[in-house]
């Protein structure tokens, strides 16, 4: 390999057992312990430029990295290698040499999350820190209809956190929807970008919808207001993972195949079997 030669990774993570994606003083973050595993593989330091920073609780099953090194390392070092000094709760699904044009984050075309909530009268135990929990019935049909009204390009001031730090409000959700069975009920968004705490504040307004709190027009309504403030209770992090980023096809990635859905489909399977 030529020096500087770059490269992609994917990689799936348990936000529950980090303190977010971005490196902090003092405490376990993704960035860390990736760019520690993967400076150990490369013997020298690495930096990683990610698709997406996510906070606290937030999980990835289609995260997207990149990185330039000059060492000489078969691939498999760069996954299975790296994999053997990551800590539980990390690991590398992927790895391919790419372009120099090639960037994680200013290459992306769309991003998708899936929102995943557990609907029953008690907290669950062996899903704690993976769902978000709600103890009241959820209508998916009021909740599909209210998101509708959240489809295209608008201005989604009201939907993102005050701290956000982005230039302009404005994105496109090209899809989404909100479907269930049994206890599940989970949100399903792909937009051409994201804003701070974006997905959870539409899941928390959908929510409220869902157990019927707010009218279905609630979520247009606080879309016109471009006003956080006529918003709801800011969904928490435990249900929400990243699921997929998009890029051109000229960059040849290996497509998504993200692990909360494999094991949502499961749950879906054993409910349906009942």
């Amino acid at each position: 390999l030529s020096a500087g030669q770059r490269f992609a990774l994917g990689i799936e993570y348990d936000g529950s057992r980090f303190h977010g994606w971005q490196m902090q003083s003092g405490v376990s973050t993704v960035q860390e312990s990736l760019e520690r595993a993967l400076s150990r593989v490369a013997s020298h330091p690495v930096r990683v430029i990610t698709a997406g920073r996510t906070d606290t609780g937030v999980h990835a099953s289609g995260q997207v990295v990149h990185f330039d090194s000059h060492s000489d390392r078969p691939l498999k070092a760069w996954s299975r290698g790296t994999n053997t000094l990551t800590p539980p709760g990390l690991v590398v699904t992927w790895a391919i040499p790419v372009s120099t044009a090639f960037h994680a984050r200013f290459s992306a075309i769309g991003r998708s999350y899936r929102y995943i909530i557990f609907t029953r009268s008690m907290r669950p135990t062996f899903l704690s820190g993976k769902v978000t929990w709600d103890h009241r019935s959820l209508s998916i049909p009021l909740m599909a209809k209210a998101a509708t009204a959240l489809v295209g390009r608008h201005d989604f001031s009201a939907y993102r956190a005050n701290a956000c730090q982005s230039r302009q409000p404005i994105r496109e959700i090209r899809s989404l929807k909100v479907r269930g069975s049994g206890p599940w009920v989970w949100i399903d968004i792909e937009a051409d970008g994201f804003l701070y705490h974006m997905v959870r504040n539409i899941a928390g307004v959908l929510m409220a919808i869902g157990s019927q709190e707010r009218p279905v027009g609630w979520a247009r309504e606080v879309l016109e207001s471009r006003d956080r403030r006529a918003g709801g209770v800011t969904a928490p992090p435990h249900g929400l993972y990243l699921t997929e980023i998009r890029y051109p096809d000229e960059f040849k990635l290996p497509p998504a195949t993200p692990a909360c859905r494999f094991w949502l489909r499961r749950f879906r399977s054993s409910d349906a079997s009942r």
